[in-house]
């Protein structure tokens, strides 16, 4: 908002420096918050202490020249338009701006960038954000949804920050647990699946918990159930086996029910507004992850044990020279030749790298792979990847429920699905008592999109490292610290500026000539913060400091719209600067919402 004044300073900052020897360190502008009136603020600390390691600055203690220089450029730069005052404070230069023009500036650029306001600057590194990977053959359900809000949420943050972004999803869809359900689906079942998307989706799931309990021994087991448990599981590897041979029958039947899941998914992620740029699958690294051994082996990587009956491994600490355990060994094969997650995950970041021509590659996925990405980013460092030291595993904890752990194997999960519907449901309820005036063909849009925001909320505010105990009630609630709140101060704004005809993109100048009161102040100051929150949550990788903030930010704006008369101002120029400034702070929440994958509605 402040580039021009900011350019202008740094420029005479940079001229003084030159004039007098002096090398000056990377400006860094921190805002200070509003104290009478609102600034910002830069250090000369690493200016001194660059002088102090070259010999220069007569050996001044390191804050004592900071202060000198602070106030030589203070000096030096005069006035400034648009600068109301500079302090030199403690080795800091304190830059502080009329607080009528730093009013105007922060609605007129809201106002005028519309949803562009907060956009970073473009930068030079492409990211991947790899998340929604779950089994095929199963159904969704909540603890997929938290790991795909986590990552769709942090892919629009950091391509909102100025990063060229690729979303990735990688489905399992081959290994022991699929080969179940096809083996159980093809015995028992083969013919039965019911219509439609998501119902054959969670019948896959069924025929899995099924399944599950005819392969698992049971207690004063008789030894006729044990031979046939032994004959199921003799035919359900056998059936793996044929598939792994790429027989023809079992490969048809795999692909067919295989496409059943992925329509479920599909059409979970269009609800979900997702849209995937690249498709991995793991069925299809598996042959290439077995070449990629071959050549770690080769440069002395891995070592080979399979010809003593033991597999192949890569013994990292030693590999790195640590004399402590940090890394451990990893099985990188099977002592039969199969390949391991570990195997599949290091075909996969070459692909990324190799094809995607990736610089940073975040994995979000649960916090009990956080061992095996460590692992598998030193072996990537070990084999001469540049981009190792950028890959991140953005882990989460569990989704749990009230009575413990959700379990497929079990049948104990809550199904996204369940959780949809009886969001619009119960906003559906709420709706019809509170908002007559909406048309009914509108009310169920509606009811989806606060439904949903509920949900995302509940699922991105809390710290991805911390379990979720899910809760439908609370999940779904609509007081407090929501969803809800946040879209409910965008509907507050949007049903100001409609009562006035207000129009943001022919607006009539905004002048702030007058004392503000201490709501404008506080909604000037969350707006202002919105280009610095965007940053601090892409390079923290954390969509919960965006989270926060438009919670922040929809908190002042309904103290101000409790507080404040908009339309009953005192003259025509307060009520202009007013309506501007509820313009500015619904552009803004719109904008926060978007980047959590929650819609910001016009009314509800």
């Amino acid at each position: 908002m402040f580039k021009d004044i900011q350019q202008t300073i740094e420029a005479k900052i940079r001229e003084y420096c030159a004039a007098h020897d002096i090398a000056p360190a990377e400006l860094k502008w921190t805002p200070i918050p509003f104290s009478g009136e609102w600034g910002t603020s830069t250090s000369f600390f690493q200016t001194a202490a660059n002088e102090a390691r070259a010999g220069k600055g007569n050996k001044v203690p390191v804050p004592q020249r900071a202060q000198e220089i602070a106030e030589q450029v203070k000096g030096h730069l005069g006035g400034v338009e648009g600068v109301s005052h500079i302090e030199a404070v403690k080795g800091y230069l304190n830059v502080y701006f009329r607080t009528s023009d730093y009013a105007r500036r922060v609605v007129e650029e809201v106002i005028s960038s519309k949803k562009d306001f907060g956009r970073g600057e473009p930068k030079d590194e492409r990211i991947m954000v790899e998340y929604a990977q779950p089994n095929t053959h199963h159904s969704f359900h909540i603890g997929h949804a938290r790991t795909t809000l986590l990552g769709e949420s942090l892919a629009r943050i950091v391509e909102f920050a100025g990063f060229d972004t690729i979303r990735a999803t990688y489905p399992g869809d081959i290994g022991l647990g699929v080969i179940t359900i096809l083996w159980a689906y093809d015995k028992f079942y083969k013919g039965q699946e019911p219509d439609g998307i998501h119902e054959r989706g969670q019948w896959l799931l069924k025929i899995y918990t099924e399944a599950t309990a005819l392969l698992e021994p049971k207690e004063n087991e008789t030894p006729e159930e044990k031979a046939r448990r032994e004959a199921y599981d003799a035919e359900r590897r056998e059936m793996y086996r044929k598939w792994d041979a790429h027989d023809p029958y079992v490969r048809e039947l795999w692909r067919v029910t295989r496409e059943w899941s992925l329509d479920e998914f599909r059409d979970i992620l269009r609800m979900l507004d997702v849209t995937m740029d690249v498709w991995f699958y793991e069925s299809e690294v598996d042959e290439p992850s077995k070449a990629i051994v071959e050549e770690l082996i080769q440069r002395g990587i891995a070592e080979d044990e399979r010809p003593q009956g033991g597999p192949v491994i890569v013994k990292i600490d030693e590999k790195l020279g640590l004399t402590k355990e940090k890394y451990r060994t990893m099985v990188i094969l099977r002592n039969d030749g199969t390949s391991l997650y570990s195997t599949k995950d290091l075909a996969l970041a070459k692909q990324k790298i190799e094809q995607y021509h990736v610089d940073r590659s975040i994995y979000v996925v649960d916090f009990r792979q956080s061992l095996h990405f460590q692992q598998v980013f030193k072996i990537l460092e070990l084999w001469g990847f540049p981009q190792a030291s950028k890959c991140y595993h953005l882990s989460y904890g569990y989704v749990t429920l009230p009575e413990g752990a959700m379990s497929a194997r079990r049948g104990r999960v809550v199904l996204f699905k369940n959780v949809y519907d009886e969001a619009i449901k119960r906003v559906l309820a709420v709706e019809s008592e509170r908002s007559g005036n909406i048309p009914e063909n509108q009310r169920e849009a509606i009811a989806k999109q606060i439904g949903l925001g509920a949900l995302a909320y509940s699922m991105l505010s809390v710290d991805n490292n911390k379990d979720i105990v899910f809760d439908m009630d609370e999940a779904l609630s609509f007081d407090g610290r929501t969803g809800p709140y946040i879209q409910n101060a965008h509907v507050r704004a949007n049903s100001i500026l409609k009562k006035a005809n207000f129009q943001p993109s022919n607006p009539q100048p905004a002048t702030f000539d007058y004392e503000l009161t201490k709501h404008e102040i506080e909604l000037i100051e969350q707006i202002s913060r919105f280009p610095d929150a965007v940053q601090q949550a892409a390079n923290e990788y954390r969509p919960m400091v965006m989270a926060q903030y438009a919670y922040d930010l929809a908190d002042a704006f309904h103290s101000f719209y409790h507080a404040v008369p908009v339309l009953q101002s005192e003259d025509e120029d307060m009520r202009n600067a007013r309506l501007s400034l509820v313009a500015a702070a619904k552009q803004t929440i719109a904008n926060s919402l978007r980047l959590l994958d929650i819609q910001a509605p016009d009314v509800m």
